[in-house]
C-alpha cells in the first residue's frame, strides 16, 4: 500500500475532529446506525442489573414490568429530543449547553457529567470484568483490567469505529437474548411469577425511576453520536430511530433482570453475571455467553470514555477560547478517563449492586433540571438558531456567565432535595409519600416551567437563523458509503 492511500486509510477510520462542528463535507452515515448503536448500548448487562433492582429492592415482577416500560418512554423521549439536535446542529450535546449557561458556566454541568461517565464505566467495568475474568479464568481484578485495555483502544479511534462496534454489538446481542429468554422461559414457570402481584405505589414509581434514569443518563451525550449525520436528515426520524433503539433495548434487558431476579432471590446480589449465564447454558454456550456480556459492554463504556473526551474538551477549550483538541491531549484524557474509572471498579469490585443503585438514583437530582433547560431552550426559545463560532468565545455573544440557566439549574436541583430517597440522602418528604421518589418529575417539569418564562424574555437576542464557521474546512477524503 502507497503512504498516500495509507494516510488516507487512516484518515477514514480514525477520528480526528472532538468538540468543532462538523461540516456538511464530512457528513456521513444513516439513520439505521443510530438504531443498531443504541440498541447494542442497552442490550447489555448492566441493563439487566438495573431491571433486577426494581425485584431486588422490593417489588413484584408484574407491576415492576409495567413501571419500567412507563419510566422508559418518558425517559427515552427525554433522550431521543436531546438526540434529534446532533444533525441540525453538528455539534457535541455538551457544547450547546454554553447557550443556556455560558461559556464558563456550562462547565457546572459537565463536571457532573463527567462524574456520570466514571460511575457508569466503573459499574459496567465491573460486571465486563467478571465476564472476562470467566472466559480467561482469571480474577475478576484482571478482567477489569484487560477489559479496559479493549475500550482504551475503541475509544482512541472514535466515531466511525464506534458505530461499527455497535452494529456488530446489536446483532450478538439479539441473537443473546432470544437464546437466554428461550431458555427462560423454557425452564420455569413465568406465568407463576406474573400471577404474584402486590402493587404498592413505592415500588411502582421506584420501577420507573430506575428506567427513567437510566434514559435520561444518555443525555448529556446522545447527540455526540448524531451528530455526523447529514444535516437534512429529519428531526422526527432522527428522534424516533434513537428513541426506539434505546427503549427496546433497555426494556428486553431490564424484563430479562426482572426474571433473573426474581428466579434467583439473594442468589443474585454480587454473582450477576455469573448467574444470568448459568439460566442459559453451561460448557461452551456458557462460554459464548460470557464473551457476549463482555462484547455487550464494550459499546457503552466506550460511548462512556468517548463521551468523556468531548466533556473535557468542552471545560478547556472554554477556559482557553479554543475549538479544538490535539491528538496528544485526546489520547491523555482518554487514559485519565478510562483509568479513573478501572480504579473505581477495582476497588468496588465486591460490593458492586447496592453502590450502583444508588448511584444512578442519585444521579436523576443533577441530570434532570440540565435535560429540561436545554430542551426548551433548544425547542421552544432559541431553537437551531445557534451562533456556532460564539459558542468558543467566552467575549461573544453568550458571554461567560448565564445566570438565567445557572439559576434555574440550581432551582431544578434544590426543589428535588425533599423528595428524594437514596442511600446519600433522604428528603424530608419521602416519609409522607410512603417512602416514593418522586424527585425526577418535579426536577424536569420545575426547571421547565421557570426557564420557558424567564429566558422567554430574552428570546429576540438570538440570531436570526444558525451561524455557522466562516474559516474554511478541509474536509479529510470520505469513502463512498
Amino acid at each position: 500500500m502507497s503512504a498516500s492511500k495509507a494516510g488516507t486509510q487512516r484518515r477514514v477510520i480514525a477520528e480526528r475532529r472532538t468538540i468543532d462542528y462538523i461540516p456538511d463535507a464530512e457528513r456521513h452515515g444513516g439513520l439505521a446506525s443510530q438504531f443498531t448503536l443504541w440498541l447494542a448500548a442497552n442490550l447489555q448487562i448492566t441493563a439487566i442489573v438495573t431491571g433486577a433492582l426494581a425485584v431486588v429492592l422490593g417489588g413484584d415482577v408484574f407491576w415492576s414490568l409495567i413501571g419500567l416500560m412507563i419510566g422508559q418512554v418518558l425517559g427515552g423521549s427525554v433522550m431521543a429530543l436531546h438526540g434529534a439536535q446532533g444533525p441540525q446542529l453538528g455539534l457535541p450535546q455538551m457544547i450547546s449547553s454554553r447557550v443556556q449557561f455560558g461559556v464558563y458556566g456550562a462547565v457546572i454541568p459537565i463536571v457532573l457529567v463527567c462524574l456520570m461517565y466514571v460511575g457508569f464505566s466503573a459499574s459496567g467495568s465491573v460486571l465486563a470484568g467478571q465476564a472476562v475474568a470467566q472466559l480467561l479464568h482469571v480474577d475478576d481484578a484482571i478482567g477489569i483490567v484487560v477489559f479496559t485495555v479493549v475500550i482504551v483502544g475503541f475509544t482512541t479511534f472514535g466515531y466511525r469505529v464506534i458505530h461499527a462496534v455497535g452494529r456488530v454489538a446489536s446483532v450478538i446481542g439479539v441473537i443473546a437474548f432470544v437464546y437466554m429468554f428461550t431458555r427462560l422461559l423454557m425452564g420455569h414457570d413465568i406465568s407463576a411469577l406474573l400471577a404474584n402481584r402486590h402493587f404498592t405505589l413505592s415500588s411502582f414509581l421506584l420501577a420507573m425511576s430506575l428506567s427513567a434514569s437510566w434514559q435520561i443518563a444518555f443525555g448529556p451525550y446522545v447527540a455526540d453520536y448524531s451528530r455526523y449525520l447529514p444535516s437534512s436528515t429529519s428531526p422526527r426520524k432522527t428522534f424516533w430511530t434513537i428513541g426506539l433503539g434505546s427503549v427496546i433495548g433497555a426494556q428486553v434487558s431490564m424484563v430479562f433482570g426482572v426474571f433473573a431476579a426474581a428466579l434467583a432471590g439473594k442468589q443474585f446480589s454480587h454473582h450477576e453475571v455469573s448467574f444470568v449465564v448459568s439460566l442459559g447454558a453451561s460448557g461452551a454456550i456458557a462460554a459464548l455467553l460470557y464473551f457476549t456480556i463482555a462484547f455487550g459492554k464494550i459499546t457503552i463504556t466506550t460511548l462512556n470514555a468517548y463521551g468523556s473526551v468531548m466533556s473535557i474538551a468542552t471545560v478547556v477549550s472554554g477556559i482557553r477560547g479554543e475549538e479544538r483538541l490535539s491528538a496528544r491531549h485526546r489520547i491523555v484524557y482518554i487514559l485519565a478517563m478510562v483509568g479513573i474509572a478501572m480504579l473505581l471498579a477495582l476497588a468496588g469490585r465486591h460490593a458492586f449492586l447496592k453502590e450502583f443503585s444508588s448511584f444512578i438514583l442519585f444521579l436523576l437530582a443533577f441530570f434532570t433540571p440540565w435535560s429540561a433547560i436545554n430542551l426548551v431552550d433548544y425547542y421552544f426559545i432559541t431553537k437551531d438558531r445557534y451562533d456556532v463560532p460564539a459558542l468558543y468565545d467566552p467575549s461573544g455573544r453568550y458571554g461567560r456567565w448565564n445566570m438565567t440557566g445557572i439559576v434555574v439549574y440550581v432551582v431544578g436541583v434544590l426543589v428535588q432535595l425533599p423528595f428524594i430517597s437514596s442511600a446519600f440522602y433522604t428528603g424530608p418528604l419521602v416519609d409522607r409519600l410512603d417512602g416514593t421518589d418522586i424527585s425526577w418529575i418535579v426536577g424536569l417539569i420545575v426547571p421547565a416551567v421557570i426557564y420557558f418564562f424567564a429566558a422567554r424574555r430574552n428570546a429576540h437576542r438570538a440570531p436570526e437563523r444558525l451561524i455557522l464557521p466562516t474559516a474554511p474546512v478541509h474536509a479529510p477524503h470520505v469513502a463512498p458509503r
